[in-house]
């Protein structure tokens, strides 16, 4: 007795999946510039290689001689898949079925993803176009699911996932509620700069709990989280977000039990560039280029910077030295003169914690002034987020080291050095509790407001602090760190 007729109506289930939204629902799709999430799963990994795992996974519906009369695919695509030939988990919302938001099938199978990826130890990709649930169905049969009360917390996965795993997500059209924070529940996330809004409730929810009316884009376009930390990276396209992720993953290994890919290396190692003799400028207000030296230093061609909008006083990215991926850190004098404001912090104990849970160096190019001061700082709330930034990088266990660039002043330098952390000063470094003009006007205040010209005397005072201080050369003699981290030996010149 054969099985025929079973595997044909598998088969013809599967076909009725791979339908999407129909005809109709793929055009309107297309007429937005949007891909369906079949044409972005095969954009995103090496051709060939994707492996649907609940291809004819749906809400069937029978009539009363239990014959098939609908057929209602899962509006979520699931399955593993290879970018640079390495394996991955990749899902995503079918935007052509009911907007993304998930149906009971749909449901289930995004839920999986997470397992998937953690099971077999593998990164995790989401290609998210979606909203969360809808009162719509809800209450009635084939309407989205709940689950039984012994069940794990349905988030619980996801933050298990952060910890083993790497996660890159992309907003590629309107994504709100359960997609949003998936999204974020990310270690890269990337939205695309024309077609992609990010939301915690759309439009029509605000109006109706707010009374404010405003657009998609308005309330969570890219001019919005460009430079609200939501996202890491914009893309000029769907192509160019595909492209950010498999270059963010190339850094990256496949799971906490693995080490990062080392490459082979074009770059000569031992590569020193003339130009760094001059790149800092000897006026020390003077602002210069920081991701100059660091494309310097590193593999040439191998930066790739995230969340450059967001907190841009500090700058961190991924490289290779000698092919080997590292974590990169460097402060950005053009902002704040580098100053560590609240955004700035919170981009640093994320970068960090990034590095450290997948095991990968930290390369610190360190021009810190300080905690950025005045109201608005205040306000924010900095010293807090500073502080947690100093601790992520005292905790970590990757190997770190840090290169005394410019400036060193303050609390906040702590945050540049790692336990045990390899000491590089170069001789543009300046250091101390307060860099020199702040640290004399508030040790010298009484002198300079009693002078008879002010302001001649404070320049009198910082020249002279100035000419006491340490030589650079002199302070590497003696050992001095430049700065509030510890170290085990003196800083090398």
């Amino acid at each position: 007795m054969s099985w025929e007729q079973e595997v044909r109506e598998i088969e013809r289930r599967r076909q009725l999946a791979s339908q999407q939204g129909g005809k109709a629902g793929i055009a309107k799709q297309h007429s937005k510039g949007r891909l369906t999430i079949r044409e972005r799963v095969d954009a995103l990994l090496d051709p060939g290689s994707f492996q649907e795992q609940g291809r004819a996974t749906a809400i069937p519906e029978y009539d009363e001689n239990d014959e098939l009369t609908g057929y209602v695919p899962a509006n979520y695509v699931l399955g593993f898949g290879r970018i640079d030939a390495r394996r991955v988990v990749v899902g995503g919302e079918d935007f052509t079925l009911k907007g993304g938001s998930p149906n009971a099938a749909g449901l289930r199978k995004s839920v999986y993803a997470e397992h998937m990826a953690t099971r077999y130890r593998v990164p995790l990709v989401r290609l998210l176009e979606g909203g969360g649930g809808s009162v719509k169905g809800s209450g009635r049969k084939g309407g989205t699911v709940g689950e039984p009360v012994y069940a794990e917390p349905r988030f619980k996965i996801i933050a298990d996932a952060m910890g083993q795993v790497p996660i890159a997500s992309a907003a590629l059209g309107a994504v709100a509620g359960f997609p949003a924070g998936r999204l974020v529940a990310s270690h890269f996330s990337v939205m695309t700069r024309h077609t992609a809004q990010i939301l915690i409730g759309g439009p029509a929810l605000v109006a109706r709990a707010l009374g404010v009316r405003l657009t998609k884009d308005e309330l969570g376009g890219s001019e919005v989280h460009a430079f609200s930390g939501i996202v890491d990276n914009l893309a000029e396209d769907e192509y160019d977000a595909f492209r950010q992720i498999r270059r963010f993953l190339g850094y990256l290994p496949g799971s906490v039990w693995e080490r990062a890919p080392r490459l082979d290396c074009e770059d000569d190692p031992e590569r020193m560039e003339q130009d760094l003799l001059d790149v800092v400028p000897r006026d020390s207000n003077a602002p210069f280029d920081m991701r100059s030296i660091v494309e310097m230093v590193v593999d040439r061609d191998s930066f790739f910077e995230l969340g450059a909008a967001f907190g841009p006083s500090q700058i961190c990215g991924l490289a290779r030295l000698d092919g080997q991926p590292v974590g990169v850190l460097a402060n950005d004098c053009r902002h704040y003169a580098g100053a560590m404001t609240a955004e700035a912090a919170q981009k640093y104990r994320r970068f960090v914690e990034l590095c450290d849970t997948f095991h990968l160096p930290i390369v610190n190019f360190v021009d810190q002034p300080g905690f950025m001061i005045g109201p608005e700082s205040e306000r924010a709330g900095t010293i807090r987020y500073g502080m947690a930034a100093v601790a992520a990088a005292v905790q970590a266990t990757v190997p770190w080291a840090s290169i005394q660039v410019h400036k060193g002043f303050g609390v906040a330098t702590a945050a540049h050095y790692g336990d045990d952390a390899y000491v590089i000063a170069w001789p543009s470094v300046e250091s101390g509790p307060l860099p020199l003009e702040g640290g004399v006007a508030v040790a010298f205040h009484r002198e300079i407001a009693a002078a008879e010209n002010p302001e001649a005397k404070r320049r009198e005072l910082e020249n002279a602090t100035r000419t006491l201080s340490l030589d650079r050369l002199d302070s590497a003699a003696a050992g001095d760190a430049h700065g509030a981290g510890a170290v085990s030996h003196p800083p090398l010149i």
